[in-house]
């Protein structure tokens, strides 16, 4: 199986250096739209609903402290099956352009995060895990 490095390269790749915040969302969108169109995951590593939305924290540890990435240290793209590369772009068409703090505001407002975040008031830490459970739930509804 590919691993959270290989979504986040592949990502960097097809649409260049971006925020960390940024990359960090794309990589929960393109993990909830496998779930749904694929019903496997992209990648293992788990999603937490931090206060700033959804982060992998295994990403997170590789780009901490960094703004603005343009690789990701041990990602590699050819991991990547064709079908996994093609949701992946498909979710890109959608959200890739979109700002970082757009992608966050987005986060904020649907159910995965939010149900994950209940009982944690707002701006608090959490690294309660947001379920592929709850990503196939909510997104195969819309």
């Amino acid at each position: 199986m590919a691993t959270v490095y290989d979504v986040a390269a592949y990502i960097l790749a097809s649409k260049g250096a971006m925020t960390a915040m940024k990359l960090q969302k794309l990589v929960y969108y393109a993990q909830a739209w496998a779930l749904v169109w694929d019903e496997a995951p992209l990648f293992e590593e788990h999603i937490e609903a931090w206060a700033n939305g959804p982060v992998v924290p295994d990403l997170y540890e590789v780009h901490k402290g960094q703004f603005k990435l343009q690789a990701i240290p041990g990602g590699d793209p050819s991991k990547l099956s064709d079908n996994q590369r093609d949701s992946i772009d498909k979710m890109l068409e959608f959200y890739g352009d979109q700002s970082s703090q757009w992608l966050s505001n987005l986060t904020h407002t649907e159910d995965p995060w939010l149900d994950a975040r209940k009982g944690v008031p707002m701006g608090q830490r959490s690294n309660q895990e947001i379920t592929h459970a709850a990503l196939m739930e909510y997104y195969s509804s819309l």
